[in-house]
């Protein structure tokens, strides 16, 4: 059986019904701002008469510390590497869409985390290339839907898919067993199974015998996104229209997570910020939302002290969180060669490999079946296998509708409303009402 490599079964065709929206108000976020391109491997002396390629992404992306990078210049001596991270996705994306504008400013290639996919597509189609027509794409390795995802209504495929985000719940093994609950993941898996007002009672007997300064949960928001997500249809209809006002499924997974607030499960916490990093070693809650691509990065926040401290049982409802694609805009100077790169960054070989090292569950197919992904378990969540878990969970997930702005909605409800409610003690109804306003004010509605 394969271990996972870093210190930080095969997927049935029923995968197809996988998630692919993202929920999160951001993705990935946690890798340090880069104003200048850092280049992958190598040293800058050598670079001399290769074609540089530039690859913008958000957060800890996974591309280079999964040493794709490294690799793609090993195997082909003329080209160097360069990527710029800047950390939330939410200061990202504004910045790509203004570059795509003005057609400056724009790696080779950039990054799009899935809330984001549909607006591109729709209206900076033409701005991209068609990666379908790319050395070495290959639709036929990739999920139906997920190829769709990147697609123009003309055809033109302008982002091709690096992951999905098939959820588990991942959790402080010590923490549960001071607070009297099983830790063996199948019987942790057992405590909510198939309803996520179980979790919430799992998080009620948790708290009744809980360390000191320990929360059941990272915070609200993140209680809500993973509810979410658990839907097909959460903020805009199969007809294009915003429907998260009206939808019982958000409205579910609102009042859910307004409970944990006011239960005081939570730790108060927003994602992706220092003291959510801090928390993942320094024990502050037990539980927290886990799409597959955050395995490497509670490894990475965690580090030696959260080690062999952490472990990944299934969600009370498969559900999905997050995904990304890459794209090449037209404008950029290298366009040949940088399709090149994305087709071979996204091919299922480095899809697996980028599973292997950092947790980033491939929306390729036709990588379930390599060992990298079948055979696969995590060292640092007690050698979980991980393959096995999140394929499961990516069998049942919904294929969620896509809208423009599912960004600014998730974004605003957790950010806007949730946090309020967790943070600030405001009523379920105040916040509701500040994150529909925002929203309001966001759409010019």
């Amino acid at each position: 059986m394969r271990t996972m490599r870093t210190r930080s079964r095969t997927a049935r065709k029923a995968v197809v019904l996988a998630a692919v929206a993202a929920l999160g108000t951001s993705l990935l976020a946690g890798c340090a701002s880069d104003d200048e391109p850092e280049a992958a491997g190598g040293d800058a002396g050598s670079d001399q008469g290769k074609t540089t390629l530039t690859v913008g992404v958000f957060g800890a992306f996974g591309l280079k510390e999964a040493g794709l990078y490294d690799q793609y210049m090993k195997e082909n001596k003329d080209v160097v590497i360069k990527q710029t991270s800047i950390e939330r996705n939410e200061n990202y994306y504004p910045q790509l869409l203004t570059h795509l504008g003005t057609g400056s400013g724009l790696a080779d290639i950039q990054a799009v985390e899935a809330n984001n996919i549909a607006e591109i597509v729709q209206t900076q189609g033409d701005k991209l290339e068609d990666l379908s027509k790319a050395p070495g794409a290959d639709k036929a390795a990739f999920l139906e839907w997920k190829w769709a995802q990147g697609t123009t209504e003309a055809g033109k495929t302008v982002g091709l898919g690096t992951d999905i985000g098939p959820q588990g719940i991942c959790y402080r093994k010590d923490l549960f067993e001071k607070a009297g609950l099983p830790t063996d993941r199948e019987e942790v898996g057992k405590l909510w199974a198939g309803d996520w007002d179980k979790y919430l009672e799992a998080g009620k007997e948790f708290q009744k015998k809980a360390p000191k300064g320990a929360k059941f949960v990272d915070g609200a928001p993140g209680v809500m996104a993973a509810v979410t997500g658990s839907s097909e249809t959460r903020y805009y209809d199969d007809k294009g229209e915003v429907v998260y006002k009206s939808n019982p499924a958000v409205k579910e997974a609102w009042d859910l997570a307004a409970e944990f607030a006011s239960e005081g499960l939570t730790a108060k916490l927003q994602q992706f910020t220092p003291g959510w990093d801090q928390g993942f070693s320094n024990g502050t809650f037990a539980t927290v939302s886990c799409p597959a691509w955050m395995l490497g990065y509670i490894q990475d926040k965690g580090g030696e002290k959260g080690a062999d401290k952490w472990d990944v049982a299934q969600a009370p409802k498969p559900s999905n969180w997050g995904g990304s694609f890459l794209t090449v805009p037209s404008a950029g100077k290298n366009k040949e060669e940088a399709a090149k790169l994305a087709a071979w960054l996204t091919a299922p070989k480095q899809q697996a490999k980028l599973f292997a090292e950092r947790g980033s569950f491939p929306s390729a197919q036709a990588a379930y079946d390599l060992p990298e992904i079948a055979d696969a378990k995590h060292e640092y969540f007690d050698d979980a296998p991980i393959g096995k878990i999140f394929a499961q969970a990516a069998e049942g997930a919904p294929v969620q509708i896509l809208g423009p702005k599912d960004l600014v909605i998730a974004q605003n409800l957790a950010d806007v409303g949730m946090l309020q409610v967790d943070q600030k003690g405001k009523s379920s109804e105040e916040g509701w009402k500040a994150a529909v306003k925002a929203i309001d004010n966001a759409l010019d509605q």
